[in-house]
């Protein structure tokens, strides 16, 4: 019987297909402090040698499977990744009043959340994962990887990426002509985040002269990437997917 081996980027599409399945962690959950804080990330290494490493910044409900899921899917690609927990062990907010109290905690202070990126990013670095970095993160975690790229405060970054992530620059704050490169994936049907959001964030990257892409999915409504959600958008998580991986083959 023929054996027909397929590119892992067309595994992965068939994998999303799929329905939904019991998920069984490929990696481990890591326990680490920052400033004497308790936060538990999650660590997976590249299946084969790794090309570099991603760190993944969750949504608003916290670090748990969606996250890990990703990271075993970036992991089969051949990167090590890192998913950084930026809420403290054990908190992981469920009711809509709290997910919003906790984002907004952050918001309010950003150095706190900057802080605790570059505490992830140390994290993975313990971990053994490949000191060229693309930092990257969902809804809420988007907005926080933005905030890294206009802060220049992490080393080894090869690149940024949001997907449905906030958009807006806080007053203050710009892009300067340093900052990587920068992925940016949105649904074309977002009412969270408005395309107008999404024109101007490319404006103020390229009068800044940074190198940016982004990729907008029509008829995709806002966290049109969690599988097994409402929002969940086949399509537009597909393509975004093939071409977030094309983008890190290019970046590292």
């Amino acid at each position: 019987m023929k054996k027909i081996l397929l590119p892992a980027s067309v595994l992965t599409l068939f994998t999303l297909a799929l329905p939904a399945m019991a998920y069984s962690p490929a990696g481990e959950d890591i326990s680490y402090s920052v400033n004497e804080e308790d936060f538990q990330g999650y660590f997976v290494s590249a299946r084969n040698s790794a090309k570099g490493s991603v760190l993944i910044i969750h949504d608003w409900d916290g670090l748990d499977d969606y996250e890990r899921q990703r990271a075993d899917m970036l992991a089969d690609e051949g990167y090590d990744v890192f998913a950084v927990d930026l809420y403290g062990e054990g908190k992981r907010p469920q009711a809509v009043d709290d997910k919003r109290a906790a984002t907004n905690r952050l918001y309010q202070d950003r150095e706190r959340m900057r802080t605790l990126i570059l505490g992830g990013l140390a994290q993975a670095k313990a971990q053994g994962a490949a000191e060229q970095t693309v930092i990257m993160g969902y809804c809420f975690g988007g907005a926080v990887a933005l905030e890294m790229a206009r802060s220049g405060e992490a080393n080894d970054i090869a690149a940024y990426s949001s997907f449905h992530g906030g958009l807006t620059t806080p007053d203050g704050q710009d892009y300067s002509r340093e900052t990587a490169p920068i992925f940016i994936a949105h649904g074309g049907a977002d009412s969270s985040v408005s395309l107008e959001d999404v024109a101007t964030l490319a404006d103020e990257l390229e009068t800044a002269g940074v190198t940016y892409e982004v990729g907008i999915y029509s008829g995709a409504p806002h966290a049109f990437s969690v599988f097994g959600s409402d929002a969940y958008h086949e399509r537009a998580d597909q393509r975004s997917w093939q071409a977030f991986n094309v983008w890190l083959d290019e970046m590292l």
